[in-house]
């Protein structure tokens, strides 16, 4: 794993720089990611959307769930497999008919937030930490933040993915149902939030039970339908009242 975002983003231009040249429609998802991840770096060093509350643990945060991604790609690129969704994801690269850029952006937004982003937090976020409401909710709001910093960048965004789709990339159903707007991206993300955070407790009751319940539970953030029942069950007064919502909306690929 990368030691600074510079470091990351280095990394990031390195895999995409092929991807651009030969056309390869996994670029979507990673000019995207290449460039909102530069956005977070830019907030970390000079705040202009009100800062972080923990700069350090964000930055710790946000290599952790990049480097989820990385070695799924990377381990694509070498024997054509990929952990969870991104089997899915990398595999409709190339394939006919043709999939629109849009959809890959989703199928890549899909695969990292449902499923890399709980074992991200469970990365950086101990059992006891979990366990903390005053903890949780420092972390929560710089969740929040990151959040704000993507819908920010959804208007330039959108009109780079516009710029390479073809006539008729978008259907009619793609502009209706897809939250690529600012304020419909905000509420997804909200939503999504929630759903993360729940399952991100999950995996640490998991942990707590041991390895094998918590590879079950890792394995089933790509499988809903299997999910498993962590033997200890969390007090569900705990923790902030506001990461309690109603269940996120799952994203179905192909469509965030």
């Amino acid at each position: 794993m990368e030691s600074s975002i510079d470091g990351l983003l280095a990394r990031m231009d390195a895999l995409l720089a092929p991807m651009v040249t030969s056309n390869d429609e996994r670029r979507h998802f990673l000019a995207v990611y290449t460039r909102t991840t530069a956005a977070v770096r830019d907030e970390l060093a000079h705040p202009s959307l009100g800062g972080f509350m923990d700069p350090a643990w964000t930055e710790r945060w946000d290599l952790a769930f990049a480097e989820l991604y990385l070695e799924a790609l990377e381990r694509w690129n070498e024997d054509g497999t990929a952990p969870g969704p991104w089997q899915v994801a990398f595999a409709l690269a190339g394939s006919e008919p043709r999939v629109p850029p849009i959809r890959h952006l989703l199928l890549g937004m899909n695969a990292h937030i449902n499923f890399d982003l709980p074992q991200a937090l469970l990365a950086v976020i101990s059992d006891a930490e979990f366990d903390d409401p005053s903890v949780i909710e420092r972390r929560a709001t710089d969740h929040a933040h990151i959040d704000a910093i993507l819908a920010s960048r959804v208007p330039e965004e959108d009109r780079l993915l516009q710029a390479s789709e073809q006539p008729g990339d978008r259907t009619l159903i793609d502009r209706l149902m897809t939250p690529f707007n600012r304020r419909a991206t905000t509420r997804f993300l909200k939503e999504a939030r929630a759903k993360v955070w729940r399952n991100a407790r999950a995996l640490s009751l998991a942990r707590r039970e041991g390895p094998a319940p918590l590879r079950a539970w890792v394995l089933s953030l790509g499988r809903p339908s299997r999910r498993p029942r962590p033997a200890r069950q969390r007090d569900p007064s705990a923790g902030p009242r506001r990461l309690r919502g109603a269940p996120g909306r799952s994203l179905v690929a192909p469509g965030c």
